[in-house]
């Protein structure tokens, strides 16, 4: 069984005690649901298994073939990385840059990360800077887009299945296996018993201070281990206080998390006009064709009857985006609303729950990424038949990493803190003026 720790919900803000939790047991809080913990049967072990397995195949996923495309006796095959490099033929760096780190160098961080720190922790003298590697994998699983790019190859098939003779390489089969092992490693591995091994081999930022079971004046939780303490730094607002477990920097809630996540949404809405204006892919047969935006690809599916990839595109390339702008706008409006407690404490758990919707959600708009980036390396037969990326698609690409980024600046205890329900941190935001807290 774990050891009861002190723990503060990053969806509210409340301080509760998680109690001692037996194997594959997962404690919620008690305000907003959102999971405090979740244990794992051998989760060190296991995790290292499967994230061998996992680097493992994406060796197999870069170097193997992937598709071979044939038309009129011409064959051309293909490899994941010739997407970003067409691209950069093109013209296109921005996109291809956005490509090759979310399917290739983002994994490979991920992969290799947690292979240093669960093999490290088996050694007897583990090798160094052990939570420093595993801050830096957790941060970039969020860039880790492997199950995305599987689905854009799925749409890439289907859609080119009418127009080239298409055969499967065996980069795809060990990509279908890859995403498995992939979701399977994320389930198993437990960040909470990964710490507290760490923090076992005496590599901590600092001197590990008592555990405390009931929060103490200036207690504040760390995003990146859990770890709650109180910082020396704290009576300067914590700007220069590090967690004493895994050395992050502490904060009471996200640097000035109101005006980034607007900053964000913002531009992003302005983005996402030039990327439904501007073509996103051009496709020409026998010397006819013509440039195609998100929407016009929509109304090409549905000309050809392909109803099923369709509403796919339509509700990863349309809805999903709107929905991401639309959702963080009304969050940061309610937040706002401090003035009228009443708008400010309406459906705060539907609030925190729709957060965690919008922060999961927007990576699936890559698909469409993908899709374009796979199209643009398979078809290039001359006069035949050859497709091309626009600049439409390196607007939308820019839209959906804005809004990625949105939602990680974008703090939900700050609904919590409007709406008073944080005693210990009230906040107070007046129209035209940035937050403060008031201790």
């Amino acid at each position: 069984m774990t050891r009861p720790e002190l723990r503060e919900c990053m969806g509210c803000g409340l301080f509760q005690v998680v109690p001692p939790l037996e194997i594959e047991t997962r404690s919620s809080c008690l305000r907003c649901g959102t999971l405090l913990r979740r244990t794992r049967r051998d989760p060190l072990n296991r995790g290292l298994a499967l994230n061998i397995a996992a680097l493992g195949l994406y060796v197999i996923v870069w170097t193997a073939m992937l598709m071979k495309v044939s038309t009129m006796g011409i064959q051309h095959e293909t490899t994941l990385i010739s997407g970003p490099m067409e691209l950069v033929r093109q013209g296109l760096w921005p996109l291809a840059l956005a490509v090759g780190f979310t399917t290739g160098l983002a994994p490979l961080g991920k992969f290799a990360g947690a292979i240093y720190v669960l093999a490290g922790l088996r050694l007897p003298r583990p090798p160094p800077n052990l939570r420093g590697v595993f801050r830096f994998t957790r941060a970039i699983s969020l860039w880790s887009m492997l199950e995305v790019l599987l689905l854009g190859v799925f749409v890439a098939y289907t859609k080119l299945g009418a127009m080239v003779q298409m055969d499967v390489g065996p980069a795809v089969y060990a990509l279908g296996i890859l995403t498995v092992v992939v979701v399977w490693a994320d389930v198993v591995l437990e960040p909470g018993a990964v710490w507290e091994a760490i923090e076992a081999t005496g590599q901590t930022h600092a001197p590990m201070p008592p555990v405390p079971l009931a929060r103490q004046p200036g207690a504040i939780g760390c995003e990146s281990c859990g770890l709650v303490s109180v910082p020396q730094g704290h009576h300067s607002g914590g700007h220069d206080a590090r967690c004493p477990r895994c050395g992050a920097a502490l904060h009471e809630r996200k640097p000035d998390s109101l005006n980034r996540t607007w900053a964000f949404v913002i531009a992003a809405a302005i983005l996402y006009i030039p990327a439904n204006y501007y073509p996103v892919l051009t496709v020409i047969q026998a010397g006819a064709g013509a440039p195609s935006t998100i929407m016009g690809g929509v109304e090409e599916l549905l000309s050809s009857q392909m109803y099923p990839l369709a509403l796919l595109v339509f509700f990863a390339s349309i809805l999903v985006p709107v929905f991401k702008l639309i959702g963080l706008a009304l969050m940061l409006m309610a937040t706002m609303l401090v003035s009228t407690a009443a708008g400010a404490r309406v459906l705060l758990p539907q609030r925190t729950r729709l957060y965690y919707v919008v922060a999961w959600i927007g990576r699936w708009s890559m698909v469409d990424i993908f899709m374009e980036s796979l199209l643009g390396a398979l078809v290039q037969f001359g006069a035949l038949v050859t497709i091309a990326p626009g600049v439409g698609a390196v607007a939308f690409c820019a839209v959906v990493l804005l809004t990625i980024v949105a939602a990680e600046t974008f703090d939900p205890r700050l609904m919590w803190d409007a709406a008073g329900h944080n005693a210990h941190r009230p906040m107070a935001l007046r129209q035209g003026r940035s937050q403060r807290a008031v201790a």
